[in-house]
């Protein structure tokens, strides 16, 4: 399930989840960017970080298209590691790259490069339980599935730790497809935005091994404020809204402002733990702040 910071990170632990998928397009439009890497990589990662520090399940980095060549890509997969993130998905279009639901043109990078950014970051993790994973954007820029199949058995040959078959069309025939002719053990992923009719047990027969739901509380949330905005505006009050929206209360569970209210007690002054370790107490600190 997709999470664009610490607190989304928290609520698709707390559900159910079996991993985070950082989104790209939701960290970016977060801070008010387009999904074209205007979002530098440094401030990704910096969102996938504090992601990291609020939950313990695994969480897959939306890496674009690299960010650039394989040096910067290796690079960003050390800097990955360093902050405890369990995999990332590339996919195989040119940087800058662009959304693959816009309407723009979408151009594919060479397959030959793209293998040499897998082996880069393939050499670059710094656990071996990290995941690489090859997104195929030929469905996308209207490749047939003989085409798009020939780049994944290459990118599988790379060293790719599962494949993603991107699609946008309104049903699921093309990543059905690619399944069925699929021939290798690597794990397939899918993002069933767009054909989101198809039940998942459908693509557990088809031999998936797992689905991304890649922007849904991104949008969530956009409708909510918008609402939320719309009604405070126009009503100069919140005294409808309080029932219907999260208390303070709960804003402060998933901050685990607990956490902070054991802390003081332990290590401020007058504290359980009040003793300095250099002999007197904690309260000549507090005189001298």
């Amino acid at each position: 399930m997709e999470a664009h910071d610490g607190l989304s990170a928290k609520i698709v632990e707390e559900t159910g989840f079996a991993g985070i998928w950082a989104s790209g397009l939701s960290m970016s439009a977060a801070m008010g960017l387009r999904d074209c890497n205007e979002a530098s990589w440094t401030q990704v990662v910096d969102q996938a970080a504090f992601m990291r520090d609020a939950t313990s399940i695994p969480i897959l980095l939306d890496g674009d298209s690299g960010f650039g060549d394989f040096n910067i890509f290796r690079r960003v997969v050390k800097k990955l590691g360093q902050v405890g993130i369990d995999g990332v998905c590339i996919e195989d279009k040119l940087y800058p790259k662009r959304n693959s639901f816009a309407t723009c043109e979408q151009k594919l990078c060479d397959a030959d490069e793209f293998c040499g950014k897998i082996k880069a970051a393939k050499d670059s993790q710094l656990s071996e339980d990290f995941a690489v994973v090859a997104r195929l954007e030929g469905y996308i820029v209207g490749l047939s599935t003989e085409e798009v199949l020939e780049r994944a058995y290459q990118y599988n040959e790379a060293g790719a730790d599962a494949i993603l078959v991107h699609s946008k069309i309104k049903d699921a025939s093309q990543v059905l497809e690619f399944a069925k002719l699929w021939d290798a053990d690597t794990p397939l992923v899918i993002v069933p935005t767009t054909y989101n009719q198809t039940p998942t047990s459908i693509f557990e027969e088809a031999g998936f091994s797992a689905a991304i739901w890649a922007n849904h509380n991104l949008r969530t949330v956009i409708t909510a404020m918008q609402e939320t905005c719309q009604h405070i505006f126009e009503k100069q009050s919140t005294a409808e809204l309080e029932a219907e929206i999260a208390p303070i209360a709960e804003v402060f569970r998933l901050q685990n402002m607990e956490d902070s209210t054991a802390a003081e007690a332990k290590y401020l002054a007058g504290g359980e733990s009040g003793s300095s370790a250099l002999g007197g107490t904690s309260k000549t600190c507090a005189t001298h702040s």
